[in-house]
């Protein structure tokens, strides 16, 4: 699929029936982290996952690196596939690319949303109350964040990023798992990868949380960079919405449906259902 503003997108499509699933990765990283839930989650229904601009095997461009800009992508393949009505799961950044669909576009063509380890703010701006930074979960403050860009955009970028990736890790990660989300965030160059991550951190979507009108599931982890607290928060600002928190002796990190494909499938597919 090309967007509007010419940049081919992958996707994969299951092509199944029943109610449509589109599913969005996190930030530098793929479509592939659903490997375990594409063909799990498959049967009944029609399950649609895409590598973000910048990410995996989709281009690269020089430009279009806001979440505003990627939920339009979202809108247009959703479009370009004929989606008038479907679930959607957001995870890490992709809660933030659902987030901002919603604040745009409207809830109109979502069924049912699945947030799974997004801060609702992951900057800890300073007009905000220290008590405003612990509810949303605030990850950095805005010299850290600076700093994490320059440092991955920087001559040492690679280490960096891995250091990044294994704080999102409780305990000592499975050699596999760790090996697997290295090697796909190696895919997103600095050029897209820094200014995206500012954007995507800077943003505030606590004012959109009261406004999503359809059923809504919250899934966090113990162990995860993430405080499931926050996730508390955005479960306790979302109308009616439902929280599901995996302890630490099922999954300890912000990637539990690699740590525990098995428990984080039952979780979303009795959600879906």
């Amino acid at each position: 699929m090309i967007t509007d503003d010419g940049v081919r997108l992958t996707y994969r499509d299951s092509g199944g029936d029943g109610v449509p699933l589109v599913m969005l990765h996190g930030w530098g990283q793929t479509a592939a982290m659903f490997r375990h839930q594409v063909e799990a989650l498959a049967p009944g229904r029609r399950v649609v996952t895409v590598d973000f601009r910048g990410h995996g095997r989709s281009e690269k461009p020089r430009h279009g690196y806001r979440i505003a800009r990627l939920a339009r992508d979202v809108l247009e393949l959703a479009d370009h596939l004929g989606l008038e009505s479907f679930d959607a799961l957001g995870w890490s950044m992709g809660a933030s690319v659902w987030w901002s669909f919603v604040d745009q576009y409207g809830t109109g063509r979502l069924r049912r949303l699945v947030l799974v380890d997004q801060p609702a703010a992951v900057a800890a701006v300073p007009w905000t109350t220290g008590a405003e930074q612990r509810q949303c979960g605030a990850i950095f403050d805005v010299a850290g964040l600076l700093e994490l860009g320059a440092a991955l955009a920087g001559p040492d970028g690679e280490r960096v990023r891995e250091d990044f990736v294994r704080s999102m890790f409780g305990g000592d990660p499975d050699p596999g798992v760790l090996a697997f989300v290295l090697d796909e965030i190696r895919a997103t160059p600095a050029y897209a990868g820094v200014p995206l991550l500012f954007d995507h951190c800077a943003q505030d979507w606590r004012d959109v949380l009261d406004r999503i009108d359809v059923p809504t599931l919250v899934i966090g982890c113990e162990g995860s960079h993430v405080d499931p607290d926050s996730q508390r928060f955005v479960a306790e600002r979302i109308p009616g919405a439902r929280l599901h928190v995996f302890p630490a002796d099922v999954a300890r990190s912000h990637f539990p449906f690699l740590e525990n494909p098995g428990a984080f499938n039952a979780v979303v597919e009795k959600f879906l259902s």
